[in-house]
């Protein structure tokens, strides 16, 4: 079976296929502690190679780019859920230099646009450690809506943390977009 790799495109970015070119870009993001700090342990490098490869064939893994310069700014990822195929998680991480300036927001508009619009999906979800207050604004902004807090069930450099569970249906997601 091929897999059909999309890349999507907003004003300012693009969301493209992962490369082998990305690999250095990847392997900085997986290793800086300022980014690592909401997601997981910094892992091995053969370790990040593993997680690299597999988004390499991963048909719902995009690179977010600047475009025009194709310089990357971060990652987004959309997985369906094995379970009910309608339903998806969504994660996405950008690097120290871009944050700050809408990339986050932005790309993810175009990812839940594409999941809603063109690939069937009903409702996303994300999770996110209840400190991280940069990606709790980015995806109230889109109309995310937390739904539970898992109380000190994600380790995270041998700390137990909150995790809050957030979800935006394609319904919520329809309202919300500007008339």
């Amino acid at each position: 079976m091929m897999i059909t790799m999309l890349t999507l495109t907003t004003p300012r970015l693009t969301l493209s296929p992962f490369q082998e070119s990305d690999w250095p870009f990847f392997l900085r993001l997986r290793r800086d502690p300022a980014i690592m700090r909401f997601m997981a342990d910094i892992a091995s490098q053969q370790d990040i190679r593993r997680v690299f490869d597999a988004r390499l064939i991963d048909a719902g893994a995009f690179v977010i780019r600047q475009q025009g310069t194709g310089a990357p700014l971060g990652d987004i990822g959309l997985s369906r859920s094995g379970e009910n195929p309608q339903e998806a998680d969504v994660g996405y991480s950008i690097a120290t230099y871009a944050q700050g300036q809408g990339y986050a927001s932005e790309a993810l508009r175009a990812l839940c646009h594409y999941a809603f619009n063109e690939a069937g999906v009903t409702a996303l979800n994300a999770w996110v450690l209840a400190g991280n207050v940069g990606s709790q604004r980015v995806l109230e902004k889109l109309g995310f809506c937390r739904v539970e807090i898992l109380q000190k069930v994600y380790r995270l450099n041998g700390v137990f943390h909150d995790d809050w569970v957030y979800r935006l249906t394609d319904q919520a997601f329809s309202s919300a977009l500007p008339g």
